[in-house]
């Protein structure tokens, strides 16, 4: 009986501590998806023109963005959504630097390719933009046509 009983205390034990260490909330999954989540909020904040309240929400964005890198440095969609954040904000320097860092983890990554290619557009470097284009040329995906539409009509698409 001493034996069930100290059994079942120990995996009550390791119950609550892992409760406890799990409803931080501080993960980097939970990090992440609140992140996505407030720039959903931000991009349809920003079609109503409301740019000031939008560019608030990439800035909590990127901050949960970037606790989340903190512990999870070889996932280039937090590297994607980081580079993101700091272009719509426009940083444009440090949102290369993210994205480049994406592409060192993951070369093919088709979104870190269409927002790069979005961010050499935005900044008058459409060779580099075309570059990014052709790396989605077989993809068959929506970053392929996005971009592509992007690069046509340089400049009468809001990135």
């Amino acid at each position: 009986m001493k034996k069930i009983l100290i059994i079942f205390s120990a995996l009550l034990l390791n119950t609550f501590a892992f409760a406890a260490g799990s409803d931080s909330g501080g993960s980097e999954e939970t990090l992440y998806n609140d992140a996505v989540k407030l720039i959903k909020r931000a991009g349809k904040l920003e079609k109503k023109n409301k740019t000031e309240k939008a560019g608030k929400l990439y800035s909590q964005a990127f901050k949960k963005l970037e606790e989340a890198f903190g512990s999870d440095k070889k996932n280039p969609d937090i590297l994607n959504y980081m580079g993101y954040t700091s272009r719509k904000v426009g940083n444009f320097s440090e949102a290369e630097k993210y994205y480049l860092k994406g592409l060192d983890i993951n070369p093919k990554h088709n979104g870190i390719n269409e927002y790069l290619g979005e961010l050499y557009v935005q900044t008058n470097r459409i060779d580099k933009a075309n570059e990014r284009l052709e790396v989605l040329k077989n993809c068959n995906c929506n970053e392929y046509k996005e971009l592509e539409l992007i690069i046509k009509t340089r400049g009468s698409k809001v990135y």
